[in-house]
């Protein structure tokens, strides 16, 4: 049986135009999107925390379609994901991060509309943080959620990120 220390997480940098975010997977799926411009030690936390005891191994060409959905999305040419994903998460989250693929390219919806969606209204709260715990920015649209009455509220990029890409999509136009 294979020991945790002999499965890799592998990771690269992507850059396009202004954009550059370090992104990894295992060898099932897209795990990890990153904030805009943040250090390696965002994806070397994370990984510690979510992926105990794995090895951060940088293949650049392995993330390669990876990062070509990405650059798409980022032009403006790809309006969802085709990836496979690959991320820990409770039921809870599990369910909150499919609610956010279902939202439509370039609409937003509020916390509690997500939370209505999931058959759990009382609980817009935890979707709250459901949402704070995605780990796969723009792949998973976190960035289409917005507070009541369309005010932009947290988001683990940063307001800038959440704003150019929700321009992006209203646009239509590269980011």
């Amino acid at each position: 049986m294979n020991n945790n220390m002999e499965l890799p997480v592998y990771w690269t940098l992507l850059r396009n135009g202004g954009w550059n975010m370090h992104i990894a997977a295992t060898n099932e799926g897209l795990c990890f999107v990153g904030s805009l411009n943040q250090a390696y030690e965002e994806l070397a936390d994370w990984v510690e925390a979510r992926f105990t005891g794995r090895v951060l191994h940088r293949d650049d060409q392995k993330l390669q379609p990876y990062a070509d959905e990405l650059i798409e999305y980022l032009q403006g040419t790809r309006t969802s994901f085709s990836a496979a994903f690959d991320f820990p998460g409770t039921p809870f989250q599990r369910s909150v991060w499919a609610a956010l693929c279902s939202i439509p390219y370039g609409q937003t919806q509020s916390y509690s509309d997500i939370a209505a969606k999931i058959q759990r209204p009382s609980a817009v709260r935890a979707v709250g943080a459901a949402i704070g715990a995605n780990p796969v920015l723009i792949a998973v649209p976190c960035h289409r959620v917005i507070g009541k009455g369309g005010a932009l509220t947290g988001y683990r990029g940063g307001l800038e990120m959440k704003t150019k890409l929700l321009r992006l999509e209203q646009s239509g136009q590269q980011a």
